[in-house]
């Protein structure tokens, strides 16, 4: 059985304004809850998928309610079939407010062969390390939702574009299902309906004999419906174990190599860092490549491995320990070389440690040989370029 499936998409009704009904993604904006508060006054009292979601802004506020409240209005679109199923993938041209173009494909993925754990192996893998504490509220959204809408970003090893980039060039054959500028300077996107399935499935399956597939954004997200899948398969049989719409997740798959898709490694900005913090890193790193460290008014280089993924790894692994010997001392994860110079500015007695330059080609040969990368190590382009919110699934029969 393949780890691929051919979805039945959900997709809005003509008469809903696709410009309110696609939102950024629930775990964007998360420190300002003004934006979340701007786009309620442009989709309020109106069919969206914000009404659909729980902003993780909002997430500490009444959450009981809130949950209840999101799959109740999940099950009042469903009730008032505010929704059309369209059985295929889709095509998915996104321009943003930095890039001209970038390229994915709405697929299903079947999570019996997804893994976010270190020691278990699957022919989907995470790509960083999950934080445990982060997927218990996750699962409490899920684990009762009729319905489910995928933020999550998937990536393959597609260096020859044997895939997306093929069914981009022949879009004028196939049927287009929306088109319309995302809201909150979102960008502009464009979706087609693909049928013919079976080809493309065994494209993307031919790519590799292990790892298929590694998830570029939204890995808390797809370890929840892991975790909900895993409760309630304990309670099927084993007809039900096949076909079970919670067994597949919908997800939005990309080439790693996609020249839209934007590949930056996230920063460190260590709070109260003491005098021996430099010294530290200095001795436990070496090799043929340099790194930035800044100051308040001061810049210091040091000499680090060569494999970026394996640099960072060292780095975080030292931290980790660094904080937990040194309480007073606190890490934040910045994004953009200028941002964390400016954070160092405003900050006394605060270090930063630029993470080095992403090579695209070296992830998946990492992950396959060490396994999964610490929490925060890159980003898949900035807060408006993740995905809007637009095509949904069932999960719940």
């Amino acid at each position: 059985m393949s780890f691929i499936v051919r979805p039945k998409i959900l997709l809005p009704i003509k008469s809903i304004d696709m410009g309110k009904w696609a939102v950024v993604a629930c775990d964007q904006f998360t420190s300002e809850p003004e934006y979340w508060d701007e786009l309620k006054t442009i989709v309020d009292n109106v069919p969206s998928t914000y009404h659909l979601i729980l902003p993780e802004a909002y997430l500490e506020h009444d959450m009981v309610h809130n949950i209840n409240k999101v799959n109740n209005n999940m099950q009042l679109y469903l009730t008032h079939n505010l929704f059309v199923e369209h059985d295929g993938f889709v095509l998915v041209e996104r321009k943003t407010p930095f890039v001209k173009r970038r390229l994915g494909l709405v697929i299903a993925i079947d999570l019996e062969e997804y893994q976010y754990q270190p020691d278990k192996s699957g022919k989907i893998r995470a790509t960083e390390q999950t934080v445990p504490e982060r997927i218990p509220p996750r699962v409490k959204i899920r684990e009762k939702a009729p319905i489910e809408l995928p933020h999550v970003l998937v990536l393959m090893d597609d260096k020859l574009d044997l895939v997306i980039e093929d069914l981009y060039k022949n879009r004028k054959n196939y049927e287009l299902l929306y088109n319309f500028p995302l809201n909150m300077n979102g960008g502009h996107i464009k979706g087609y309906k693909i049928t013919e399935t079976e080809a493309i499935i065994k494209r993307i399956e031919d790519l590799t004999d292990d790892i298929g597939l590694i998830v570029g954004d939204g890995n808390h997200s797809l370890a929840s419906a892991k975790v909900c899948w895993e409760n309630l398969k304990l309670s099927l049989s084993e007809e039900e174990l096949l076909d079970h719409p919670a067994r597949y997740a919908l997800v939005e798959l990309l080439s790693l190599y996609d020249e839209g898709l934007t590949f930056e490694p996230i920063h460190r900005v260590i709070f109260n860092a003491s005098d021996d913090l430099v010294k530290g890193l200095t001795n436990i790193l070496d090799g043929d490549e340099t790194l930035r460290l800044f100051r308040k008014k001061e810049e210091i280089t040091i000499k680090v491995p060569d494999n970026p993924f394996t640099c960072i790894k060292i780095i975080q692994e030292y931290l980790d320990n660094y904080l937990e010997q040194h309480p007073e001392a606190t890490i934040d994860f910045v994004h953009g070389l200028e941002n964390t110079k400016q954070v160092v500015r405003k900050h006394e007695n605060s270090l930063a440690i630029t993470m080095p330059p992403l090579k695209r080609d070296l992830l998946l040969p990492y992950i396959r040989d060490f396994g999964v990368l610490p929490r925060k190590s890159f980003s898949l382009g900035e807060a408006v370029e993740k995905r809007y919110y637009l095509e949904g699934k069932r999960i719940l029969k």
